[in-house]
């Protein structure tokens, strides 16, 4: 059955809920689906996705306000019999699209994807938006299915976990040594984080449990990969604790397998709003040992004693200990980084992720009765 899916995403910014649309456009559309995005003009993923071939129209969406009611109600209005159903990702687009179909005759229905574990209110409006407009909510991993369930009551016969996929033929392990000179890293044993920089991923965390861990592992560095919100507050923090010859940031990188190859040791000690890291899921299949907590779903990724090591959140004493045996065990990083590229390549392929939406949609699409 071929699907045609409009993928709805208001944020503008970047992260892994954008590369995860992305991917998942990209890989419907090489199996034969019709796919458009829509998304503000300012949002970064609008010339991503424009790069992948993936159709894209901006409209004024990034705000739940007139306008953007009015935009997306006119340009759904004209093309709403072009589509399957709606696929939302973030609460603005999604208002935006469920009081749009109620003025619209046979619109498609809403598959809603939740992408963090953020706490969703129990208000009269939250609760028709989740179980009135939307047909079915799909969650990044089920630890999120299950809080929605426990916190908001929602049926789970409604809710699907479906973990995002990732390219297993780009993201494999390498010669670390090698990946460090093509990056220009210096050869030296290396920790880093791979994660846009909010504040809830850690990174704070991670400089204070690294300057406790310095004197004990003088020809160690630390590799900071990505950009964001808490760039210049990260500088400023790395200068107060003078940190500044043993850390390298770089930014953003088009090239994340190199870079994760760089690393010997990955760290995401996150405190909220987490599905499953694409990071983490992706230096596991670069075979890099990892420590990170049990936020969200990231316990489903993450086999603590296994592939790696979970540390309780905001604790950067605990987290500078548990860093602490894998980087002073050289055998216990290489069994770990063995397990973490064999489970990455059993569970988290691109493959498993479309099949699990394509089902999802499928049921949708064989239960639409239109309103």
């Amino acid at each position: 059955m071929k699907l045609r899916v409009l993928h709805t995403e208001s944020s503008t910014g970047w992260g892994g809920q954008e590369i995860r649309i992305l991917t998942e456009a990209r890989g419907m559309l090489d199996r034969g689906h019709e796919v458009t995005l829509v998304t503000p003009t300012e949002a970064e993923i609008a010339p991503a996705a424009e790069a992948r071939g993936i159709p894209t129209v901006r409209l004024p969406i990034g705000r739940k306000d007139a306008k953007g009611l009015a935009a997306m109600r006119i340009w759904l209005g004209r093309n709403a019999r072009r589509f399957d159903l709606i696929n939302t990702h973030s609460s603005t687009d999604t208002w935006l699209v469920a009081v749009s179909r109620l003025s619209i005759w046979r619109a498609p229905p809403i598959v809603r994807t939740r992408h963090v574990s953020t706490r969703v209110n129990n208000h009269l409006p939250t609760r028709w938006l989740y179980q009135g407009a939307t047909r079915h909510i799909v969650t990044t991993g089920e630890a999120l299915r299950q809080q929605l369930h426990r916190d908001n009551g929602y049926d789970l016969a409604r809710m699907t976990s479906v973990r995002t996929g990732i390219d297993l033929l780009r993201f494999q392990p390498r010669d670390r040594a090698g990946a460090r000179a093509s990056a220009r890293v210096p050869e030296r044993p290396t920790l880093g984080i791979l994660a846009t920089l909010r504040d809830w991923k850690g990174h704070v965390q991670l400089l204070e449990a690294w300057h406790a861990l310095r004197s004990g592992f003088p020809t160690w560095q630390l590799l900071v990969v990505g950009h964001g919100p808490q760039w210049d507050s990260l500088h400023a923090l790395t200068e107060r604790l003078s940190l500044g010859d043993s850390i390298r940031f770089v930014g953003n990188q088009n090239d994340t397998p190199l870079w994760l190859n760089c690393m010997d040791v990955f760290c995401l000690p996150s405190f909220g709003d987490e599905g499953v890291p694409q990071g983490l899921m992706q230096a596991m299949a670069c075979g890099v040992p990892a420590v990170s907590t049990p936020i969200g779903a990231i316990a489903e990724a993450l086999q603590d004693g296994v592939t790696g090591f979970m540390t309780p959140p905001r604790d950067p004493a605990r987290l500078a200990d548990t860093l602490r045996r894998l980087m002073s065990d050289a055998p216990l990083r290489e069994r770990f980084g063995a397990a973490s590229g064999d489970f990455a390549r059993r569970n988290f392929g691109i493959d498993v992720m479309l099949d699990a939406m394509e089902r999802v949609f499928k049921q949708v699409m064989t239960c639409r009765s239109d309103r």
